[in-house]
């Protein structure tokens, strides 16, 4: 599993138009001895519906950090910024609590910075408010370096009788030596009874080591729930490998088929997928399944370029997504200082890790199939929405999506980012009401249902297996047309008793245990 990480915001990091971030860190001089300069504290005199701007708050921090320009404030003062920035920024600024800055630890402020209403479907509206340490998500969104065993984690139940499985095993990764695989399940983890067990502390630490220096270990079974067996494990520091499989299917009815999972939308994508894309255009693939069903989202960028890969020249000079911010910001990104005009389909590269300008792989594709779960979230759900903005055929296998149709520059104050929601996005049909997710369906109506096939995910075979549920099932529709060749196959809800955790829901943020699986579904920044 992948520790969340933390960042300092810099320029260009996740964004719109050219993929960079807000405000923050570094620029002042120390004083000697590597002490942040000292400065006078904020007016921190609390009036309801008064606000200053967050300038005036910006950087005053508690713990100042050395080399920064961070100086001398207090909890206080981090407050009236996150209370300021939110009410200037956030989306649904109109619906916040106006709460005493004085009153509150910043964690527990920044929790109070949201709406509380709920989607159609009664779920909470802003599902996706999250701070991270500044300086690791730095690391991960620009260099893909997490502190991870390199398995990803699927919690089926945060809650006891709690049930998590492995997802996805990086190959050389401390995980893939120790021997673990898609499909085996929790047991123990430091002697502590996963399912049932009330230290939650020591679980979560084994599951999200905070270092890669401690080692953990877990007692887990495999799939069928036959083989019990040990592994310890130290994390590592891995640069994530975005796009681990990905292979040509030769032999169908339909010519090649080209399949990649693609697991985050990171700086790093852009090469990676230009490489992957690239060598099918060059093997002349004829359909495309884009494994999507562990993606959280990213940059909005790097969707804009896969999504323009895909669509080649039924894209070009077409609107890709529009921007919407709160009504105090019109016209303006207020960020950025751009005006908001449409973002249309790429033709080639910007710059994160290839020269910028060079020309985009075209594949020549009638329609594309992606796999999704609820963890397909943000970004992900980006390319299926710019897609079909454009009328361009998306067969979505799977499952409802996770519904965030919502962006935000990520934010450093005092060492913390903060990602808090500030604008929605819209295809070239104005159309970005999925806060419930996209739905496959066959004879699909509602704009947010997707023509395709409900699928449950397949954790008994390899991801890319032509066997694996989905999968299959995008081959049997490419050549029967519908979902009758979906395969029947075990699922953690369909399992026999024996097994662990059978018939729960997949765990919702804010349940008593977390698990980092990579880049969480909030970091989109559009």
């Amino acid at each position: 599993m992948y520790k969340q990480l933390i960042t300092l915001i810099l320029p260009c990091v996740i964004l719109t138009a050219c993929g960079g971030g807000g405000g923050g860190g570094g620029g002042s001089t120390p004083t000697p001895g590597g002490q942040a300069p000292a400065g006078p504290s904020a007016q921190t005199d609390f009036q309801r519906g008064i606000f200053s701007d967050e300038s005036v708050y910006k950087d005053l921090c508690q713990s100042p950090r050395p080399a920064t320009s961070d100086i001398q404030g207090t909890t206080t003062d981090e407050n009236n910024w996150l209370r300021a920035w939110s009410h200037d920024l956030y989306l649904w600024y109109d619906e916040i609590t106006d709460a005493d800055p004085a009153a509150f630890s910043t964690p527990e402020y920044f929790d109070l910075m949201k709406t509380f209403a709920t989607t159609p479907t009664g779920a909470p509206r802003d599902r996706f408010h999250f701070t991270e340490d500044t300086e690791e998500f730095r690391q991960l969104s620009q260099s893909g370096i997490s502190v991870s065993y390199g398995a990803r984690v699927t919690l089926l139940s945060a809650a006891p009788p709690r049930s998590a499985i492995i997802a996805f095993v990086e190959p050389g990764s401390p995980a893939d030596l120790a021997g673990l695989a898609r499909g085996d399940r929790i047991i123990t983890i430091d002697g502590v009874d996963f399912e049932n067990g009330n230290d939650v502390d020591t679980l979560r630490e084994g599951l999200n080591p905070s270092d890669d220096v401690q080692s953990h270990t877990w007692v887990l079974t495999d799939f069928d729930g036959n083989n019990e067996f040990t592994v310890t494990m130290t994390a590592q520091e891995l640069t994530r490998d975005v796009v681990p499989v990905s292979r040509i299917i030769n032999n169908t009815a339909n010519g090649p088929v080209g399949y990649l999972y693609f697991t985050d939308f990171l700086q790093t994508a852009e090469a990676r997928l230009v490489e992957v894309l690239g060598g099918f255009e060059a093997a002349g693939v004829q359909e495309l399944v884009l494994d999507l069903r562990y993606n959280g989202g990213g940059l909005l960028d790097v969707a804009n370029m896969l999504a323009s890969m895909i669509a080649a020249a039924g894209g070009s000079g077409q609107v890709f997504e529009q921007s919407q911010w709160n009504d105090k910001h019109p016209t303006i990104d207020p960020v950025s200082g751009r005006s908001l005009d449409p973002s249309t389909f790429y033709a080639e590269t910007v710059g994160f890790s290839l020269p910028r300008g060079q020309a985009l792989p075209q594949l020549n594709l009638n329609r594309v199939f992606v796999l999704s779960t609820s963890r397909t979230s943000s970004a992900s759900e980006s390319v299926i929405n710019g897609l079909l903005g454009i009328d361009f055929p998306v067969i979505l296998i799977g499952s409802t999506t996770s519904g965030k149709p919502y962006g935000f520059y990520p934010t450093d104050n005092c060492g913390t980012t903060y990602f808090s929601i500030q604008f929605r996005g819209v295809n070239a049909k104005g159309f970005g009401d999925f806060s419930d997710g996209f739905i496959p369906t066959e004879g699909a109506i509602e704009a947010f249902e997707v023509e395709g096939c409900p699928v449950d995910d397949d954790y008994s075979t390899q991801l890319g297996d032509e066997a694996e549920s989905m999968l299959a099932t995008a081959l049997g529709y490419m050549e029967l047309g519908d979902c009758s060749a979906t395969p029947i196959k075990l699922s953690p809800n369909n399992l026999a008793s024996k097994t662990v955790g059978i018939d729960v829901p997949e765990a919702s943020a804010g349940q008593i245990l977390t698990i980092d699986d990579g880049i969480p579904g909030a970091i989109r920044s559009r």
